[in-house]
């Protein structure tokens, strides 16, 4: 449990405010659409790439050491802060 509860919280706070959630309000926005259609596609489109990503970490992890992972999120993380942080 405490596992889950760990990505839980992580990805909760990762996924607030992202770009990924501000298109799901601009699509619940339209009068005309069902919000729950686009709950159900947003959510769809979550499981999936969060299945993806346990497909491909269950994989890595059989070549690369955990430590050599962190390291690499870690860098990667960082990159994409300064990315963002530069781009105009």
């Amino acid at each position: 449990m405490r596992t889950f509860f760990m990505v839980f919280i992580t990805v909760f706070l990762a996924e607030i405010g992202d770009k990924t959630q501000l298109a799901t309000m601009l699509f619940s926005a339209d009068a005309k659409t069902n919000s729950w259609i686009v709950f159900a596609g947003s959510s769809a489109a979550l499981v999936l790439a969060a299945g993806i990503g346990v497909i491909v970490g269950s994989h890595i992890e059989k070549f690369l050491s955990p430590m050599l992972l962190r390291w690499i999120a870690g860098i990667g993380f960082i990159l994409v802060g300064i990315w963002t942080l530069l781009k105009k």
